[in-house]
């Protein structure tokens, strides 16, 4: 994608992303270095990629699940409440007839209780809550966090950090226990802390890191920006001020054509991940690209700036725009501020004046 700086580049590739639910990440082609030179190595691209697809993932999950955990929320206030529900002890009594009579009554009382619980009424209640120990809140023992040196983004240590942070809040190997700490809350903060509780365990059963590689490789969306700036003009053979800027494109190669990048949570296959790359393009033309990677980018679109009718247009179409912003962002410190019928094409036609490139 080719244009001026402001003229949506990025915006129609993140709206795209929306739409399509796809995971989406944008990067500055100048942060990244060729590998051997201290700094970003390409890959990160990738493991960055994952780590937005595995938020998303989780959304998804969580909003899917959402309804089957209000459910059950519900249920666990009342057991707070009314405690526990006793169809199965009142079957273990001696009498049976007995059992059924009280079995009757309780569940009569949690129901009174439910309608009381759906009605608000009982917000204020108090109920005891046994609520997770956020890692490294203890002063010790468990609450203890062991982290090795190292690049963090390396995904060996960051799957040797993951380990050894569950070892030492589980309890052990295998252990999946979280420590808790009992607390006593009134029931309308309880039930967002327990909404959360459920939440975590019923996403337990799903295969997050399966399903977000899955979203990676099948729709993922790298948005590399500012890719003009690790070319050179071969009219001038004018040097970047970056001395591994060309070795960057060379790293991209392989990423771009498609490659298996290790990630904490995995493989990642590049095969199909849609690569978007942009510039303004002022001092340096898409030719002066490395052909090989101008051979895996084959779609070229070019935007036009913004015109002195579009500007008119930002300022002036949205409910909220810039004109009307100013006037009550100023009107919170009691000023007051106007803006005449010309203003508004003035400052579009100095906006576009000043959009302008030299030359």
């Amino acid at each position: 994608m080719i244009g001026p700086t402001g003229c949506g580049k990025t915006e129609v590739a993140r709206r795209m992303a929306t739409l399509s639910e796809a995971p989406f990440i944008k990067v500055e082609a100048t942060k990244f270095t060729e590998v051997g030179y201290h700094g970003r190595d390409v890959d990160q691209i990738v493991r960055d990629l994952m780590d937005v697809s595995m938020t998303l993932t989780r959304k998804k999950q969580t909003d899917k699940m959402r309804e089957e955990a209000k459910g059950l929320v519900e249920e666990r206030i009342l057991d707070l409440l009314t405690g526990p529900a006793s169809g199965a002890a009142a079957g273990a009594g001696g009498d049976a007839a007995a059992g059924g009579g009280a079995g009757a009554a309780t569940n009569s009382s949690r129901e009174t209780f439910r309608t009381m619980l759906r009605g608000g009424q009982l917000d204020e209640q108090n109920v005891e809550v046994d609520v997770p120990v956020s890692h490294g809140e203890k002063g010790g023992g468990a609450g203890g966090e062991i982290v090795f040196g190292g690049d963090a983004s390396n995904p060996n240590i960051a799957a040797m950090n993951e380990v050894i942070s569950k070892l030492t809040a589980g309890g052990g190997p295998g252990a999946k226990r979280v420590p808790t700490e009992r607390k006593t809350l009134p029931v309308s903060e309880a039930r967002d802390v327990i909404l959360d509780i459920e939440l975590e365990r019923l996403l337990e059963n799903v295969d997050l890191k399966k399903e977000a590689i899955a979203a990676v490789e099948e729709s993922g969306i790298v948005f590399m920006d500012e890719i003009d700036k690790i070319c050179s003009s071969k009219d001038y053979m004018s040097k970047s001020a970056d001395a591994s800027a060309e070795g960057v494109q060379r790293d991209l190669l392989p990423l771009v054509e498609g490659t298996t990048i290790s990630t904490k949570y995995g493989n990642v296959n590049t095969d199909y991940i849609l690569f978007i790359a942009s510039g303004a393009f002022h001092a340096v033309k898409p030719s002066d690209m490395l052909p090989e990677l101008q051979g895996r980018l084959p779609i070229r679109v070019e935007l036009n700036g913004l015109t002195e009718d579009d500007l008119y247009k930002i300022l002036t179409e949205p409910v909220a725009n810039l004109l009307r912003q100013q006037t009550e962002l100023l009107a919170t410190e009691g000023v007051s501020l106007k803006f005449e019928d010309d203003a508004a094409p003035e400052n579009a036609r100095m906006a576009a004046l000043l959009k302008r490139p030299p030359g």
